[in-house]
């Protein structure tokens, strides 16, 4: 007994009766540690493939790749509105798909004085059922469409419980955000696959890939959009129709704020937080090399943090952050 009662005897024992285990267990050791390490140099591989080396190997430009024209829905969202000013930078004409808000107009004037290209403002109802694609019908035909672009409402961001919305407001987000985009896509489609070339881009956000306390309807929409899009590649990626679905993180909402607050960011706000001119700049430089993707490479470091962080940590953090706000 008092032989027993010593620890170091018995972690002797102990250690002597484990021996033959230590080496099969070093083995598995090192198999899960060069595991994880081909999937880092993996991850950085990807990193560098799609954020900056199609930055630097110069390519054709967007017009001779997909088209002359390019379809925006959700034209008065920021971060739509900044990919359209980079379409049109780069000469693309563009058609723009809205419910009526003025400032699209003025939008497309400014695209129209400033870079010279051709531009379109189609107004529609999308609660009308088949009516609403007629003056869609109408704007594409005889037109080498190239470009869709679809965007998510920024409203959807704002933390609100499903039952405190009215239930009008979520008829009129399902139209805009789930069967605006279904019919759009549908229309034009059909042009981009006469021709077996075209690329269908839809910006929803990165709440699809993570559940959080206040933002139901933003993490169905996104959910749908991002699903949507890679079930879409499968089905006419073998026909020349580039599809692609961007998740941003957190992006700026006042794209042309002063030089003085821009000043006042600090480093880490603006890369993680862009202007939505960034981030369009940005994501534009990944079609045709990544399907699904942040679009901005802060963003996607940000995603892989992400996914490393256990969901049942995610979900509580968030519910502290909603609660201390």
């Amino acid at each position: 007994m008092a032989a027993v009662d010593s620890f170091q005897f018995l972690y002797r024992e102990l250690a002597r009766s484990c021996s033959s285990y230590f080496e099969p267990l070093a083995v598995v050791g090192a198999l899960y540690v060069a595991s994880k390490v081909v999937i880092l140099l993996k991850d950085c591989c990807n990193v560098v493939r799609v954020h900056f080396l199609p930055r630097i190997i110069p390519r054709k430009k967007l017009d001779q790749r997909f088209g002359d024209w390019a379809v925006i829905y959700g034209a008065s969202e920021p971060v739509a509105k900044a990919y359209a000013e980079e379409l049109a930078r780069q000469g693309i004409s563009i058609i723009f798909v809205s419910q009526g808000h003025t400032t699209i107009t003025d939008t497309a004037a400014s695209l129209s004085q400033s870079y010279g290209v051709e531009t379109v403002v189609v107004s529609t109802d999308f609660t009308l059922d088949q009516a609403a694609s007629k003056p869609i019908k109408d704007a594409i035909r005889g037109k080498d469409i190239g470009f869709l672009v679809n965007c998510v409402d920024e409203s959807l961001a704002f933390h609100q419980n499903l039952i405190e919305m009215p239930e009008q407001g979520l008829l009129d987000l399902v139209n805009r955000n789930i069967a605006g985009v279904t019919l759009i896509t549908r229309l034009v489609l059909p042009v981009m696959v006469e021709r077996s070339r075209g690329a269908v881009v839809n910006i929803s956000s990165g709440a699809c890939c993570r559940p959080s306390p206040g933002r139901v309807t933003l993490a169905a929409f996104t959910g749908y959009l991002d699903h949507f899009s890679r079930a879409l590649h499968l089905e006419y990626g073998c026909k020349g129709i580039f599809v692609q679905s961007l998740i941003p993180f957190q992006i700026s909402t006042s794209g042309h704020r002063p030089s003085s607050s821009s000043s006042s960011q600090s480093p880490a706000e603006r890369w993680f937080v862009p202007k939505p001119e960034v981030y369009a700049h940005h994501a534009i430089s990944t079609l045709g090399i990544s399907n699904r993707t942040t679009g901005y490479w802060p963003h996607t470091l940000q995603y892989g943090l992400m996914k490393c962080i256990p969901e049942w940590i995610w979900i509580r953090g968030s519910r502290t952050l909603i609660y201390s706000s």
